[in-house]
């Protein structure tokens, strides 16, 4: 089974750290990754720019609304996705727990839907065969 790991961090604590403890917990984070790989876990992933760079689009009326940042009010922003492929969310949950970015905020693990992406993968073949 496919499960998307949504990785948090709290940016001020990452933002306070020498750049060469920062590129230490990277490469700690790489390394597992690499674990993860090795494994046939590792499907694919992708880390995000800062919050501060962010909009966030809402509907209000018939109308988009645009507003700066992530609409929450938290101390952890989301950091980057990782996709797993585990045998059920127990191992999800085995595999992630190892993981060094888990010391720098939470991940939320959720299993992808297997339905509604078979339809947006059909979707996708018939647009590339247009």
């Amino acid at each position: 089974m496919k499960y998307v790991c949504l990785g948090y961090i709290d940016e001020q604590m990452y933002a306070a750290m020498s750049p060469e403890e920062g590129q230490k917990k990277m490469e700690e984070c790489f390394a597992y990754d690499d674990e993860l790989r090795r494994g046939g876990h590792f499907i694919g992933g992708e880390a995000l720019g800062w919050s501060r760079d962010a909009v966030t689009l809402r509907g209000k009326d018939g109308q988009v609304e645009v507003t700066d940042g992530p609409f929450a009010e938290t101390k952890e922003t989301l950091g980057g996705i990782l996709l797993l492929e585990a045998r059920d969310m127990n191992h999800a949950i085995a595999l992630m727990s190892k993981h060094p970015g888990v010391q720098m905020g939470p991940f939320e693990i959720r299993p992808a839907d297997e339905t509604i992406n078979a339809l947006i993968a059909e979707r996708d073949a018939k647009v590339k065969g247009e």
